[in-house]
């Protein structure tokens, strides 16, 4: 009983809240406080916090987030949209997952929590705490917070200055919380150092402590609760909660203890009442034994006198020395099942008494106790009735006749009352149980009146003086019970006529509710699903939603005809009420559901269903026209994709081909650049087409596998390539024309280089050059590889481009016409000497290409240790670096 106490007030109504924020609204500054870092304490295991508890959690996201983390279970998934209805449908999700562990919602409704209601938003808040930090604290069979409360009774006992008897006052002074503290950490808190009159500091002391060592947030400020007459109630529990949870290991253990010595105690308690049962039962049996002999004892007295002491002693027997036996058999029994149902409850094995002291043994042998002693009674009785007979017969037929007439009193009026014609079902029943109850004590009087009857008869054969009064008060006495019987019977009949009337109606009412119900379901799901709003992408999709709404309005002829059977059957109810005149108190017991109900939500069903068919119809035409804009941009990214996919190849195989000079090939791919240039309008056009499908909100077009971003990058793409290769065409005219290079050695250089590009990319790998250079007749070591690789793969990438291949061929054709030239050209300048000094490149090239040389030369020394004096081997270093000149 104590933990439905618990429930109930867990489920507190909001009137209480209501009245609590009137009273005081400094209670809403605690309560922010308090609840915020209560949420907070939560919501930072997921990385997470709030700062305004009533505008934090107006879209429901954080509130999902605050229940997962406390339940530890995971919620439906949130909606991530700012729209309002976003944010009522998260609340609501929240909302629900509250409700469905129990808890009931008064007043609270998502749309005050995302309108920022804070005296809602503070109630649901509260409720959460209540179902998840509060509810489940659990202390000597008190839970919730009778729980928590006596919980912090039992912790706070032993410390002077300190009585908690509720979530208010008893907390002002601070001590109860340094208490709480101390009690499970005594080395955080110098209790004996605390004084009740410093209040401040007792709270600050131990909302410090709690924070510092024990991760409990501070929930309230000292000043919020000092300066209050009457600190919020909700707070306080908020707060102290904390405490609980933060020391529930150390009650555990507690708990653990107490439970063992619990059990220790059980046993001690049933191994006291398996020595008791054995001793009661030893000295029961032994009175039995004792007794039974004095009762079976029928030696007769020759006075009355004698015979009267017997029935005093057995008076007095029964008077004194039974009852006592009695109450020690009742108690034995007792005893016993308690002890059973104790050891069934710890899962102990079952006791079983000593042979003889059975359960069984003590009542066959009770029995056998009442068999003699009723035989002992009835002898005596006989015996002085034998001798007072006739003094007593009147007496008991006196008496016998008076019990009955008080009995029969006021039966006749009870037997004639109507009260059944305005009784409703459950009443008749329970008038039809109290008749039967009334038909077996009828019965159970019948002997009465046979005994009433008899005992006249014998005063009747004895002659007794008054005969005649006897007589006459006997046939009074049965006339009235015959009428007793007529009237019992016919009561019966109407009573169990009435019965089968209301119980036909409550089986209509059965059935109206029982059909009533689903036929009811199904308008309110078919209201929604009539309302409710969907999206589609495809044409297919809205054909879908059309024929299944289709399908819907195929159903509604039988739709209607469940409900005019429905309405039937409250018809035939009304018509049996009529007919039979049948008085009906209230409405169907079964269901809150009436016919004008039905006939209203049908109504609004026949109502959405037109509205339905437009909402279709304007849907497929925009899904048409959506069709259209896919189509129109697929037909054109078919054509314009594969074309930009040819030119791109088309472009790689001038590139590489040999097809006329290289002047014939630069104008071919001007020609190319010129043609494509013309043909950026197209594009132009599917940006336009792609532009109207954004519009639109197309997402996907199954009629063509181009996006406008493939085309976009396969553009750019393609007027990459041909200025890139119209660049390589020109290096390569270039390259030519400085080198001297003609046209058949660029032809022999690029069969060579098509040659060994074995993947066909216009560009070799370090292996496909390494194989091209020894075809060519070069004898490469490791190291004079890697030479070359340096200077044609300057950026360390592996590869070698067409040009780079040139530039290397040609300089290796060129080294030995350069060698002579330098030669020459040393010999010109230095005339007689064999060295050249700077004025003397002063003075015979031009200015610009003097001081270019003197600056290459500057670092070198020549014959003689002449700075800048260079002899022909320096010169040569100086111009052109460490080569084989």
């Amino acid at each position: 009983m104590e933990h439905c106490d618990g429930e109930n007030d867990y489920m507190q109504p909001e009137d209480d809240w209501d009245r609590d924020m009137l009273l005081d609204p400094a209670w809403e500054k605690q309560q922010r406080k308090t609840f915020t870092a209560w949420c907070n304490s939560h919501l930072r295991k997921a990385g997470t916090q709030i700062e305004n508890i009533e505008e934090d959690f107006r879209d429901g996201l954080k509130l999902m987030l605050l229940l997962e983390v406390i339940s530890g279970e995971r919620l439906a998934k949130p909606e991530r949209g700012k729209m309002r209805v976003h944010k009522i449908s998260n609340v609501n999700k929240a909302l629900n997952f509250i409700a469905s562990k129990g808890v009931k919602l008064v007043s609270i409704g998502a749309e005050e929590i995302v309108d920022g209601n804070a005296k809602m938003t503070l109630g649901m808040i509260w409720t959460i705490i209540l179902r998840f930090a509060i509810q489940d604290i659990s202390v000597e069979e008190t839970s919730a917070k009778e729980g928590l409360l006596l919980w912090c009774q039992r912790k706070t006992a032993p410390y002077k200055n300190v009585n908690i008897q509720n979530f208010h006052i008893s907390w002002k002074d601070g001590l109860g919380f340094c208490a709480l503290i101390h009690r499970h950490r005594p080395e955080l808190i110098d209790y004996g150092k605390l004084r009740k009159d410093d209040p401040m500091t007792n709270l600050n002391t131990a909302f410090d402590v709690a924070e510092k060592y024990l991760d409990i947030p501070k929930m309230l400020d000292a000043e919020d609760i000092v300066g209050t007459a009457r600190p919020d109630e909700k707070a306080i529990m908020t707060y102290v909660s904390s405490f609980y949870h933060a020391f529930s290991g150390a009650q555990k253990a507690e708990t653990a203890a107490n439970r063992i010595c619990k059990v220790l105690a059980v046993n001690q308690e049933n191994e006291q009442l398996m020595e008791d049962y054995e001793k009661l039962a030893s000295d029961l049996l032994e009175w039995i034994r004792r007794t039974i002999p004095w009762l079976e004892n029928r030696l007769p007295e020759n006075t009355m006198q004698a015979m009267q002491q017997k029935l005093e002693d057995f008076r007095d027997y029964r008077r004194l020395h039974k009852p006592p036996k009695v109450q020690e058999k009742c108690q034995l029994e007792i005893n016993f099942n308690t002890l059973q149902t104790k050891l069934r409850l710890s899962n102990r094995p079952a006791f079983m008494p000593s042979e003889g002291r059975m359960v069984s043994d003590i009542n066959n042998a009770w029995g056998g106790l009442e068999g003699a002693e009723k035989g002992y009674e009835e002898w005596l009785l006989n015996e002085i009735r034998r001798l007072e007979r006739l003094d007593h017969l009147a007496e008991k037929f006196r008496q016998k006749a008076a019990i009955h007439e008080a009995w029969t009193e006021g039966k006749e009026e009870l037997l004639q009352k109507r009260d059944y014609e305005t009784a409703s079902l459950s009443e008749i029943k329970a008038l039809l149980k109290k008749h039967e109850a009334f038909e077996s004590d009828l019965a159970a009087h019948q002997d009465r009146v046979e005994q009433i009857a008899a005992i006249a008869q014998e005063l009747n054969e004895l002659d007794y003086y008054d005969s005649p009064s006897v007589n006459a008060r006997c046939q009074r006495i049965c006339d009235q019970w015959d009428a007793l019987g007529a009237m019992t019977m016919k009561r019966t009949e109407a009573l169990q006529r009435t019965e089968k009337l209301l119980e036909t109606i409550d089986e209509l009412y059965l059935e109206f509710a029982k059909r009533a119900a689903p036929f009811n379901n199904w308008m309110e799901g078919a209201m929604e699903d009539l309302q409710d709003t969907f999206i589609v992408h495809t044409i297919e999709e809205i054909q879908g939603l059309s024929t299944a709404h289709e399908q819907f309005k195929a159903t509604l002829p039988e739709a209607d005809k469940e409900r005019l059977a429905i309405l039937g059957i409250q018809n035939e109810i009304a018509k049996i009420v009529q007919t039979y005149h049948v008085n009906m108190a209230g409405t169907n017991p079964y269901t809150t559901i009436n016919p004008q109900e039905i006939n209203a939500k049908w109504d609004k069903v026949r109502q959405l269903v037109p509205q339905r068919d437009q909402a279709l119809i304007e849907e497929h035409a925009r899904q048409q026209n959506n069709e259209r804009l896919r189509r129109q941009f697929a037909t054109q990214a078919n054509v314009i994709g594969p074309w930009i996919q040819t030119k791109m190849e088309e472009i790689g195989r001038i590139s590489i081909e040999m097809h006329g000079t290289l002047e014939d090939q630069l104008t071919h791919l001007r020609q190319y650049e010129k043609s494509i240039i013309n043909y950026k309008p197209k594009i132009d056009q599917l940006e336009g087409d792609h532009q109207l499908i954004q519009e639109a909100l197309i997402f996907d077009n199954k009629h063509t596998n181009y996006t406008m971003e493939h085309i976009r990058v396969g553009w750019e793409q393609l007027l990459t390539t041909i200025a890139r290769t119209i660049n390589e065409i020109e290096n390569q005219i270039l390259t030519r024309d400085a080198k001297g290079i003609s046209q058949d050695q660029l032809n022999e250089f690029r069969a060579s280089f098509n040659h060994f590009d074995r993947k066909r990319t216009g560009i070799m790998d370090a292996d496909d050059f390494k194989t091209c250079l020894i075809s060519m007749g070069y004898n490469l070591g490791e190291n004079e590889f890697s030479r070359i690789m340096s200077v044609v793969d300057p950026n360390r990438m592996g590869i070698v481009t067409f040009q780079a291949f040139i530039d290397f061929m040609s300089r290796e054709t060129a080294d030995t016409d350069t060698a002579d030239q330098v030669m020459a050209s040393f010999k010109v300048l230095a005339g007689d000497k064999n060295y050249i000094l700077a004025d003397e490149l002063r003075r015979e090239l031009p200015p610009d290409q003097a001081e270019y040389c003197i600056a290459r030369m500057a670092p070198y020394t020549g014959p003689d240790g002449v700075p800048g004096a260079l002899d022909y081997m320096s010169f040569s270093t100086a111009l052109y670096g460490e080569s084989d000149l």
